[in-house]
């Protein structure tokens, strides 16, 4: 038996990423952004486990990506919401890249994937605008 896969962090994006979004849309310009937010409040989960980094998303959460962490080169994250809340880019070693957008602790997210990347990932990694 392998061992027991422990989960760090489950949930959607922050609430403030709407709330900001919903207000943008008051005016006409970025209703795209508002639409965009509450797509993502509806139908975005995000999972962060021992071993892996799971989004579901898409269209009635019916797409899903599962990184494990030997695949990432890099994650570089931005604060949003005044720091309130973050994106994340992962990079995974063959080029392609997952966001995570609007993601709540996102300080202690980044902090516990970074443990769990390799040596070279870890120096690769870092933050945007901080």
């Amino acid at each position: 038996m392998g061992i027991k896969e422990e989960v760090f962090f489950e949930g959607g994006p922050h609430i403030g990423d709407l709330i900001f979004n919903l207000l943008l849309g008051l005016t006409v310009i970025c209703l795209p952004l508002t639409v965009g937010a509450i797509v993502r409040a509806l139908w975005l989960r995000y999972r962060i486990t021992s071993r892996r980094i799971s989004v579901i998303g898409g269209w009635l959460g019916r797409d899903r990506s599962d990184v494990i962490y030997s695949e990432v080169a890099k994650v570089v994250t931005v604060p949003r919401g005044l720091g309130a809340w973050g994106d994340m880019v992962v990079t995974l070693k063959d080029g392609s890249r997952l966001e995570l957008r609007a993601i709540p602790r996102f300080r202690e997210v980044y902090d516990y994937i970074n443990q769990h990347l390799s040596a070279k990932a870890q120096q690769s990694s870092g933050s945007v605008g901080q």
